[in-house]
């Protein structure tokens, strides 16, 4: 996620199921107001740091990420404490009384995580490699790139994509080649809610060249 240090002006960005470790290239992204990360390999809360500095940040999705531990109360008192001003935390809202029983029962994060060196300048973990080393099984992967992209055009009232357009994909494809089309596709249909009239307009007219060079190309093969 290396990218987002490149994007200071994003406002919403979905990594769900991307394994994704170290979330300090977000700490530059201060319009950021909608961030989710579910289903990623988050292992630490020290994490939430580089939150801290996001003034707009409202939604944050962390659940099933290996720092959310076994004690479900304590891991949302924790992230309330340090990120006081989220209205909506794994999509649950945030109540006034959460807030306030957050200093108590929360866990302040004053400093960075410390970071495992790492040989030769590679992550432990990639989000996609050749021997599928990811630690969830292909169909479960597709099944959750899936259901944030069905999610998210459920909330712009679009037609959720069939599965059958997915079906033909290899093994490999579907670890990597499928997260990566639906998390941009995801980005798209997000960016189009901010988007007028005329922006919508070039958007079709672009889709449909694009759709028209597809099919062109498709009778050439033919």
């Amino acid at each position: 996620i290396s990218i987002c240090r490149d994007l200071p002006n994003i406002e919403v960005i979905t990594f769900s199921v991307n394994g994704i470790s170290d979330l300090e290239p977000l700490h530059q992204c201060q319009n950021l107001s909608e961030l989710y990360l579910r289903r990623n390999n988050i292992a630490s809360l020290d994490e939430l740091f580089y939150l801290k500095t996001l003034p707009r940040l409202r939604v944050l999705w962390l659940a099933e990420n290996p720092c959310c531990g076994p004690d479900p109360h304590r891991y949302r008192m924790t992230v309330l404490r340090n990120l006081p001003s989220l209205q909506k935390l794994d999509n649950q809202a945030v109540t006034e009384e959460e807030l306030s029983q957050a200093l108590v029962d929360g866990v302040e994060i004053t400093a960075p995580p410390a970071r495992r060196s790492v040989e030769h300048g590679w992550p432990e973990s990639t989000t996609c490699s050749a021997a599928g080393s990811t630690t969830e099984p292909d169909s479960e992967l597709l099944s959750c790139s899936l259901e944030e992209t069905h999610k998210t055009q459920e909330e712009l009232d679009m037609k959720p994509v069939p599965r059958d357009k997915y079906s033909s994909f290899s093994p490999q494809e579907t670890d990597c080649s499928c997260k990566k089309r639906n998390n941009v596709l995801n980005a798209i249909l997000l960016l189009m809610k901010d988007l007028d009239a005329e922006g919508l307009e070039i958007i079709q007219q672009t889709v449909a060249r694009r759709l028209q060079a597809y099919q062109k190309k498709e009778l050439q093969e033919e």
